[in-house]
């Protein structure tokens, strides 16, 4: 159950990092631990796909503005690497959007 109280936070993933049995469901069962201990109630995780990048990163910047959310959690800086240099999309995306990325692998 989500709660309410806590700001939102969303994930993003790169499908094709991830380990194959895993979805952006998945990952978000994963990512819930990290958010509740953070502050944060989980919401969705965006998958991108290598055939249709950079749509799930559009989709999440258009989730950020309409509910202005704050931080994004992700594996790793790599997960970036499909929409461009991952310390320049860093830098433009907290710049224009005003959140913030955090960093949380939970693989074993």
């Amino acid at each position: 159950m989500t709660d309410y109280t806590r700001p939102l936070l969303l994930g993003y993933v790169r499908q094709d990092l991830l380990p194959p049995d895993y979805d952006a469901e998945r990952m978000k069962r994963l990512f819930e631990g990290f958010a509740r201990a953070e502050g944060f109630a989980m919401g969705s995780v965006y998958a991108e796909h290598r055939s249709t990048a950079p749509a799930a990163f559009h989709a999440l910047i258009e989730s950020l503005d309409r509910y202005e959310l704050t931080a994004v959690v992700m594996p790793s800086w790599e997960h970036l690497e499909l929409v461009g240099d991952p310390a320049a999309v860093k830098q433009q995306f907290e710049r224009v959007t005003g959140a913030r990325f955090l960093l949380h692998d939970p693989s074993p």
